[in-house]
């Protein structure tokens, strides 16, 4: 079944989850979990690293438990442990920690990635570098979602990439140990994930790599700018576009790469339906430990909402975001952090204007094909979403409960959690697949409720 086909298409509904009905404003504190972008790229370096290192608070996820386990049986041992010591600068970081020790990566093996982006996507390049073939295999919608740009890449700097033409999963990496690099040529247009996977492991291959997008638009900068944050900051030389090298260009040279103490960030994408609580209720909510600086993505929601009607307030405590009582509608490009888009959806059609969300084409080949499935989970509660060549357009109606379909995206859920706020009898379909990056979500949801 293609993307298109799923998220116009839905099984009959089980294990519905009653979304809970504010009665009133929110007033909540929530901890964020730690952020899956952040801990998956932390797993692979450590893992490529020359030394051992630690992850302090990593995310405990699905899609981060797919990641560990591949890398422990690609040879790396990797430790969970529950850490009371501090990373140096940090007063505070007690609680779960991973032990990386990196060793000789080895085949034969077989690598679950689910439908993990960053698995199907970070990990053939470092299979590439394996002493033996790895296969990749993962869910059936895996299989839909493009790997071209990786493994036309990996083939280019010389790997062997058995794939049967699909330009997809299943398919087998023959590693031989090490890999040659160079120069290569990529259209990462539809995942920006393409550019990182080739970083990450860029300090290992013999010449290092060029890597040169040459599509169109590039979609999540930002993920790409996390990924050359955490490469520089164990030790690796990056040349990129915003620090004086051509457009679509990086250059990462061979070297080798430090173990780090990393504690990671709250994952601010996850904080999302928390913010939209405040912004739909009138409310307030703070979320700890929101970083002064980064490069994640859902930092712009501090931007995005404030403009649909909220403030927010970053202090030491972390960030305060307060509603109004009012949510307007937006017109924004969200092709940089294209993720957040279920939830601006679900947050505009509650709004007081229509709404026009832009840049976001390559959002068909996510975890479903999300502009199809937004728009017709939202107009079957009485909504009014219109699909854009590159977007939707959201005018608000009142809506009526209903089933929300979730077909397997962590992300529809949560959206469909937010509507349930202000829409009494919205049912969420297969909550549980929240646990792909958000660890018992519902649980999360109605304690900030008072529930």
């Amino acid at each position: 079944m293609t993307a298109a086909a799923s998220a116009t298409h839905a099984d009959p509904p089980t294990d519905l989850w009653p979304a809970p009905y504010a009665r009133g404003a929110v007033d909540a504190t929530v901890t964020v979990p730690g952020s899956k972008s952040v801990t998956n790229r932390a797993l692979v370096l450590a893992a490529l690293a020359s030394e051992p290192g630690w992850l302090r608070r990593p995310l405990r996820s699905r899609d981060t438990l797919l990641m560990a386990e591949a890398l422990r049986t690609l040879g790396v041992r990797i430790e969970e442990t529950v850490s009371s010591s501090s990373a140096a600068g940090s007063p505070d970081v007690s609680g779960e920690a991973w032990r990386v020790l990196p060793s000789p990566l080895r085949g034969p093996a077989t690598v679950d990635v689910g439908n993990a982006g960053t698995v199907m996507r970070f990990l053939p390049p470092v299979a590439a570098l394996a002493d033996g073939p790895v296969r990749f295999d993962g869910d059936p919608r895996s299989h839909e979602r493009p790997l071209h740009g990786v493994i036309d890449a990996l083939r280019a700097l010389g790997a062997r990439v058995d794939d049967e033409g699909r330009g997809a999963l299943p398919m087998t990496v023959h590693g031989a140990g090490g890999l040659d690099g160079g120069t290569v040529e990529i259209d990462a247009s539809s995942s920006s994930q393409f550019v990182s996977a080739l970083l990450l492991s860029a300090p290992r291959f013999n010449q290092g790599v060029e890597v040169r997008h040459v599509g169109s638009r590039l979609p999540s900068l930002p993920h790409i700018r996390m990924t050359v944050d955490m490469l520089r900051a164990v030790g690796a030389q990056v040349d990129e576009p915003e620090h004086g090298g051509a457009p679509n260009v990086w250059r990462v040279a061979p070297s080798a790469l430090r173990g780090r103490d990393l504690v990671i960030e709250p994952d601010l994408s996850n904080a999302q339906p928390f913010l939209a609580a405040a912004l739909v209720t009138g409310g307030r909510v703070t979320v700890p430990d929101w970083p002064a600086r980064t490069t994640q993505p859902g930092d712009a929601l501090r931007e995005i909402f404030t403009e649909m009607g909220g403030s927010c307030e970053l202090t030491e405590a972390g960030l305060t975001f307060t509603g109004t009582g009012r949510i307007h509608g937006i017109d924004v490009d969200l092709g940089e952090v294209g993720e957040l888009t279920p939830g601006i959806a679900a947050v505009a059609a509650l709004a007081d204007s229509p709404s026009t969300l832009r840049g976001v084409a390559h959002l068909r080949l996510h975890e479903t094909d999300r502009l199809a499935a937004l728009t017709k989970e939202i107009n079957e509660l009485g909504g009014d979403v219109t699909e854009t060549e590159d977007g939707l357009h959201i005018r608000p109606r009142p809506l009526h409960g209903g089933v929300f379909h979730t077909y397997h995206d962590h992300r529809m859920a949560t959206a469909g959690a937010i509507i349930g706020l202000a829409v009494e009898g919205v049912e969420i379909e297969d909550v549980a697949t929240t646990a792909k990056t958000l660890p018992d979500f519902p649980r999360m949801w109605t304690e900030m409720l008072g529930a």
